[in-house]
């Protein structure tokens, strides 16, 4: 009996790209297209089943081994320490993660450097590497209003074109990471379904190398 692959999709327009990259890999699922509610959709033929669940829990999905592999931004990857593989970089949803703060921003090292974000493991390392003393204020929407309003020095948060900060007046002081779409799969099920797995990452390579070949 073939063994069938469950896969984590995160919800949203990345999950939707993502999808785009199995469907022409050949692990298509007719049935995820169709309008409603649905979360789980399965193709037996192909040997896959997909189920969309909210980004910040693929990693939990896939560690906990409810999914056999799943798609998650490197960002969600690092932040939340999932323990599970990580086997491929799909090459979307690029992006960076990066320090911004106002223009005239300068920094204080006198006193602890005041930051702003949902991304504290990931901040936290990034200023211990440089060993700089931070007070770490957790917000998760908004970001950007903390440095206008004096909440904050600066802000700790992914950044892809930039225009956002610049109409609320910040600037980038450095990216420091490159985030995109990782594929990541449970420990256990790389073990006890290496073919089907090995199988996925070999097809979802080949569109990789296609995609770049057209770019």
């Amino acid at each position: 009996m073939r063994k069938i692959l469950n896969v984590a999709l995160p919800k949203g327009r990345l999950g939707e790209k993502v999808y785009d990259l199995f469907e022409k890999a050949g692990y298509g699922c007719p049935t995820i297209k169709e309008p409603g509610r649905r979360l789980v959709f399965e193709n037996l033929e192909k040997g896959i089943r997909f189920f969309w669940v909210k980004p910040s829990d693929v990693g939990v999905y896939v560690e906990r081994g409810a999914a056999d592999v799943g798609v998650v931004g490197k960002d969600v990857l690092t932040e939340y320490g999932s323990d599970v593989y990580e086997l491929l970089d799909l090459g979307i949803g690029k992006c960076s993660m990066a320090v911004a703060a106002k223009a005239d921003f300068q920094d204080d090292r006198s006193k602890p450097l005041v930051v702003a974000t949902k991304f504290e493991r990931i901040a936290k390392r990034y200023y211990a590497e440089q060993d700089r003393e931070i007070d770490i204020i957790r917000l998760n929407g908004s970001i950007e209003l903390a440095p206008l309003l004096g909440l904050s020095d600066v802000i700790v948060d992914i950044v892809e074109t930039g225009a956002t900060l610049r109409e609320n007046g910040l600037v980038v002081v450095e990216r420091f990471a490159d985030i995109s779409a990782r594929l990541i799969a449970n420990k256990s099920s790389f073990k006890f379904k290496t073919n089907g797995v090995e199988n996925l990452v070999d097809g979802l390579r080949k569109q990789i190398g296609t995609n770049k070949s057209d770019d």
